[in-house]
C-alpha cells in the first residue's frame, strides 16, 4: 500500500475505534452488549483502563475490541493486531488471548509475517476488514445512518478527515478489496 492509501486506512481504523467507543455509551444502551459481545472490566489495578470487548464469531473467529486498537483471531490462522492510527497488520501464530489486553504489553509477540505467514495475515486481515464492514452494515440497518453520523459529529471532525456515516461500510468493503488484491504491499508495510 502506498503511503497515502496506508494514511487513509489508519485515520479510518482511528475513525472506527471512536465509533466503537460512542457505542459503549449509546444512551439507549451499550450496543457492542447487544450484538453480542462480552465485557470485562479493567480490574482494581488497571482502574484507569477501559473495558475489553471480545466477540465470538462463526467457525473458531474472534474479535477483540480495545481502544488501542483490534485484534482478530482465527483458530485456522492465528492472529493479527491493527494498533490504533497506523494500519500495519501485525501478526501473531495465537487465535486466542491468553490474558485480557489491558495494554499493548499484554498481546502476544507480534511480528511481520514471515513469507509462509503473509497469506494468513493478509487472510487475517481481510477478514477483520469484511467484520468491521459487515458491523458498520449492522448499525446502519438497525441504529439507523443518522445515529452513526451523530456519533461522528460528536468527534472533533475539523481536526480529521472523517468517513460519513453512510459511506463507512462501503469504504471499509473498498479497504478489504484493495487489502485482498495487494497482499505483497500489505505485508512489506508491516
Amino acid at each position: 500500500m502506498d503511503g497515502k492509501t496506508t494514511k487513509r486506512a489508519a485515520d479510518l481504523l482511528s475513525q472506527q475505534i471512536w465509533c466503537w467507543g460512542q457505542d459503549v455509551i449509546r444512551p439507549a444502551g451499550n450496543w457492542l452488549l447487544e450484538v453480542g459481545f462480552d465485557r470485562l472490566a479493567a480490574p482494581a489495578d488497571r482502574e484507569r483502563c477501559s473495558s475489553v470487548y471480545t466477540l465470538e464469531l462463526p467457525a473458531g473467529c474472534r474479535v477483540v475490541l480495545r481502544g488501542f486498537g483490534v485484534f482478530f483471531g482465527d483458530d485456522q490462522l492465528g492472529g493479527v493486531f491493527l494498533k490504533r492510527y497506523e494500519f500495519q497488520p501485525h501478526y501473531t501464530p495465537h487465535a486466542r488471548l491468553e490474558c485480557p489486553p489491558w495494554s499493548t504489553s499484554e498481546l502476544p509477540a507480534l511480528c511481520v509475517p514471515s513469507v509462509d505467514q503473509r497469506d494468513d495475515a493478509n487472510s487475517l486481515t481481510v477478514k477483520l476488514i469484511d467484520w468491521i464492514a459487515s458491523y458498520e452494515a449492522n448499525v446502519a440497518e438497525q441504529l439507523g445512518v443518522a445515529y452513526r453520523q451523530s456519533t461522528l459529529d460528536s468527534w472533533e471532525s475539523n481536526k480529521r478527515p472523517i468517513v460519513p456515516a453512510a459511506e463507512l461500510a462501503e469504504t471499509w468493503r473498498s479497504v478489504g478489496t484493495f487489502v485482498a488484491e495487494d497482499a505483497q504491499a500489505l505485508a512489506t508495510q508491516c
